[in-house]
Formats: C-alpha cells, sequence, structure tokens
C-alpha cells in the first residue's frame, strides 16, 4: 500500500496538506463511460490501469478519513506508487492562480479542490487524443473502447471485470489495417497513431522535458498538431499552461463566459486567457466547470460510422 498524505479529517489531501477532488484530479484521464483502463465504482475507488516502463499495473486510489490511500499491484505497482503524489497533483500550484473574472473567482472557490495531475506516461494520453482528431467524443471513445478490449491485456490484481492495460508500443504499431476500419478509425487517424508508436521510445523521453519542448517534440511527428501536443501534456505533464487551440468548442465557450461572444476563435480565446499567462489551461478548465455555454444553435453532430463502409 502506498503511503498516506498528509492527514486532515474533512477531505482527502496531497503532500502540501491542501484538499485534492478525486473525481476533478483524474476525470481527465478517463476516456468515456466506457473506458476499460479507468473505473470509478460504487464504493468511492478511483483504478487505473497503465502501461508504466516497468509493465502493466493497476492503481486503486481512494479518499480516507485522514487523506488518501492507494493500493497497486503488478510489474508497474512500485513505479505507480512512486508516481502517486504527482497524479494527485502534489506538483501542482493552484495556490500561484490568480482569478481575473468574476466568474473565474466563483469556480475556483467552489471547486478548491481541483489539481491538476501528472501521469509522466506520454503515449498514454497521446494515443486516444489522436483518436478523438475531427471525430465526436462518443466516436473516439467507441474506438478506444474497441482497440483496449481486442489487444489490450487484463489488469494486475482485483481490478474490476474488463479492466484492461492499452496494449505496448510494438502490438500497436502491428494493428492490422482491418482492425482499425473495424474500429471506426479512419486511415489518418490510425497511420498516425502506428508512426507514433514507432517511435514510443523517444516520445516518451519527453515526459522529462518542459511542455513547450515536449509538445515540439511530439509535433515532429506527421499528424500530431496543436490540438492533439496540448491534449497530450496536459494529462502527462500536469502542464498549466497549454491551452488546446484548435478545438471546435473551446473558443466559443471561453469566448461566451467571459465577454458574451459565442463566435470567438482561437485567438481571440488566446486574447481573452492573457491575463492568465502561465496559467491559462487551469483558467479554461475552471470556465468548463463553470456549465456557462453558449446556447445551442444546431442539432448535435450525429457520430460517424465506417464499419459498415
Amino acid at each position: 500500500m502506498a503511503g498516506r498524505f498528509t492527514p486532515r479529517p474533512t477531505r482527502p489531501t496531497v503532500a502540501d496538506g491542501r484538499p485534492v477532488d478525486l473525481r476533478l484530479t483524474l476525470g481527465p484521464l478517463r476516456r468515456g463511460p466506457g473506458d476499460p483502463a479507468f473505473r470509478i465504482t460504487d464504493d468511492g475507488s478511483f483504478w487505473r490501469a497503465s502501461r508504466t516502463p516497468h509493465g502493466p499495473g493497476t492503481l486503486r486510489v481512494r479518499a480516507a478519513a485522514d487523506g488518501v490511500e492507494a493500493d497497486a499491484w503488478g510489474p508497474g505497482a512500485d513505479w505507480l506508487r512512486d508516481r502517486l503524489p504527482d497524479l494527485l497533483g502534489a506538483a501542482d500550484d493552484p495556490a500561484s492562480f490568480v482569478p481575473r473574472h468574476r466568474l473565474v473567482l466563483a469556480v475556483h472557490r467552489r471547486r478548491p479542490g481541483l489539481r491538476l495531475t501528472r501521469t509522466g506516461l506520454v503515449l498514454e494520453s497521446l494515443i486516444p487524443s489522436v483518436l478523438e482528431q475531427k471525430v465526436t467524443t462518443a466516436e473516439a471513445y467507441g474506438s478506444w473502447r474497441a482497440l483496449l478490449r481486442r489487444y489490450g491485456e487484463p489488469a494486475p490484481g482485483p481490478a474490476p471485470e474488463g479492466m484492461c492495460v492499452m496494449p505496448d508500443a510494438r502490438t500497436w504499431a502491428r494493428v492490422p489495417s482491418w482492425e482499425w476500419h473495424r474500429a471506426n478509425v479512419d486511415g489518418k487517424r490510425a497511420a498516425t497513431i502506428v508512426r507514433a508508436a514507432r517511435v514510443a521510445p523517444r516520445l516518451e523521453e519527453a515526459a522529462l522535458m518542459d511542455p513547450p519542448a515536449a509538445r515540439r517534440r511530439l509535433e515532429l511527428v506527421p499528424g500530431i498538431g496543436p490540438w492533439t501536443s496540448a491534449e497530450t501534456v496536459q494529462r502527462s505533464h500536469g502542464a498549466p499552461d497549454e491551452v488546446t487551440t484548435g478545438d471546435l468548442h473551446l473558443p466559443g465557450i471561453v469566448g461566451w463566459a467571459l465577454a458574451g461572444d459565442r463566435t470567438a476563435d482561437d485567438a481571440a480565446m488566446l486574447e481573452l486567457l492573457a491575463p492568465y499567462a502561465g496559467q491559462r489551461h487551469r483558467a479554461a478548465r475552471l470556465l468548463l466547470l463553470s456549465g456557462r455555454v453558449p446556447p445551442r444553435r444546431a442539432p448535435r453532430r450525429a457520430p460517424g460510422d465506417i464499419t459498415r463502409l
């Protein structure tokens, strides 16, 4: 069992004694409600199945009366235990964040347990981010589930039924074209994942770089652009300033929340977030948590399905 953190009777904390909301902090690692690598059970435990540098591992984290407690199993158990503080945001510094808008201030006060997780694993966040390129989240989540169930391996230890660890890089690189098609992944995204898998060791080195350098390393792979690199380092590095550009919805949400402008583009969004330089991703997370989104003007886009072609 991993060591407990600073005792505090009312809510889970990390090593600095500040509160951590497990759902908010670990939530970005969950790729849809049926993610085979992430599960929240009825007893409030958060389960993650990861492929670490030492092999597969399963981690269970839950709130305890005196902080947070965790267990880990598998060849990667020690690696996961050693990095548990970073996973729970111990390296994050929300105290340095200064809200500049009333809405941001209100959410910041209402969500004191929001910490930015840092997994230290690049491919684990990169591959599902590639799957999310230019498709609906429902499509991407379905592809992730299908690929992990087909090529993953059972999560070590007493993990909930159906949990599995994502394939290793060699397996990703060898997925045949018809299996990508069967998982509803077009050739462009499949080719990007295969290219990334073939240089996986070089990409995993990016976990030790600062976020801008890590993004530059990732973007050397054809098919990985600013949107994908930002979505990756937000999770692998806990990067507070790496705001996502090129997103279909985020500029409009930020523009609406801060300026009543639902037509905001990336440039307008970055201008609105400029007062949060160094913390722009955190500011965007808080705005997403505010629930203040522009009213929908068109029906939700229907998920595509290439498997019938």
